[in-house]
């Protein structure tokens, strides 16, 4: 059951992640917390290359797949999933979108990121807590002894890039970013130790 170990604990840990974030806009937006646009920029990278990119695959081959194999049982929950997976770059697009114009300075266009985050964030309760609900009782009660051994060695397989993984197509530090991050949050969430200065990401 490894692998429903390690999705539950990706799910609270990109919980924490949109929480976090959330307080930093509201203090942002208070004016107690001045804007990093660097950092907003790589928080919207991570949430395309992790929950879209790599979490998302793993739920599709690794739960869906297996399950649908084995029973009728949940197929339209499945089937709404794996369309709100597939539809994954509209809502990285808008947030993409929407950062930009705040960094081009455009008025209004704070309030239009805070608005696309926010419906990105309640896009992604729902989708977890559906997934949670839903199929993960349905794994419990049809996966078999060999569906929990390729369901747990493709989840361990491919770990949070939270962690620190450095893929070898691409620079991103996910640790160094979640750590600024944490740091620039207000608390409980984070240090509040922001602002930052200029060494910030770039993409």
């Amino acid at each position: 059951m490894e692998a429903l170990r390690i999705m539950i604990d990706e799910h609270q840990s990109l919980a924490a992640i949109l929480h976090a974030i959330r307080l930093m806009l509201r203090d942002i937006g208070s004016g107690t917390l001045q804007p990093d646009m660097g950092l907003l920029r790589a928080m919207v990278h991570y949430l395309d290359a992790y929950p879209e990119k790599r979490h998302h695959p793993k739920e599709d081959q690794f739960i869906f797949a297996l399950l649908k194999q084995r029973t009728a049982e949940g197929a339209e929950a499945i089937a709404a999933l794996e369309e709100e997976h597939a539809r994954g770059n509209d809502r990285i697009k808008a947030l993409e979108v929407a950062v930009q114009r705040y960094a081009d300075g455009e008025p209004g266009a704070f309030e239009g990121f805070v608005a696309a985050f926010e419906a990105f964030a309640a896009f992604y309760r729902e989708h977890m807590m559906r997934e949670e609900r839903e199929i993960l009782p349905l794994v419990h009660k049809y996966f078999t002894a060999e569906d929990w051994a390729i369901a747990n060695a493709g989840f361990a397989g491919k770990p949070d890039p939270m962690g620190g993984t450095r893929p070898p197509d691409g620079p991103e530090d996910f640790a160094r970013i979640f750590s600024r991050l944490v740091a620039a949050a207000p608390e409980p969430i984070g240090l509040g130790a922001g602002p930052y200065k200029a060494d910030t990401y770039r993409y």
